[in-house]
């Protein structure tokens, strides 16, 4: 089955979607909406043909101190900088009801080509996530993400991301 992410709006039905993870669960029942609204994060959906939401992510610009750098890219950056710009993947999750669907990979690829097209427009370096869990963590590890040392967050630099779409 193939699926197409969207932007959130107000015809998608959140309310039944449920991960698992009461955290996740939450921000899109409550949050999500109001954070689209306010433009502190994009959030972009999978949803059936009834527009039920059977997976999302959330994109926003941040930047990290560039001292949580593993040394190897560290060293290959201006020393002007002090915070390195990035993009926040800051929440993915998919209904727990889909499975053997491959949605979570789905979303991560597409948070990640999305990612990289902006990143030459308004600058990015990587794209970092914040896994709520070891099964999160793991996840992101399957996929090439790089632990940040001193940190819990993990990333992907843009220079990995562009070899995955050519």
């Amino acid at each position: 089955m193939s699926y197409l992410t969207e932007l959130l709006n107000s015809t998608h039905k959140k309310n039944e979607f449920n991960c698992g993870q009461e955290l996740l669960d939450n921000y899109l029942h409550r949050q999500a909406s109001q954070d689209v609204k306010r433009h502190l994060s994009a959030c972009f959906i999978i949803a059936d043909k009834n527009d039920n939401v059977k997976g999302y992510y959330t994109l926003s610009n941040s930047s990290i101190d560039k001292e949580l750098i593993p040394d190897n890219i560290k060293n290959k950056l201006p020393k002007s900088y002090n915070d390195i710009p990035v993009t926040l993947l800051g929440r993915l999750a998919r209904d727990k009801n889909i499975k053997g669907e491959r949605i979570g990979e789905t979303l991560l690829l597409d948070a990640l080509k999305r990612s990289f097209d902006t990143s030459i427009k308004i600058g990015s370096m990587a794209v970092i996530v914040d896994p709520v869990d070891q099964d999160a963590k793991n996840f992101y590890l399957k996929y090439g993400f790089i632990e940040l040392p001193d940190s819990e967050k993990m990333f992907m630099t843009m220079k990995t991301i562009s070899t995955l779409f050519k």
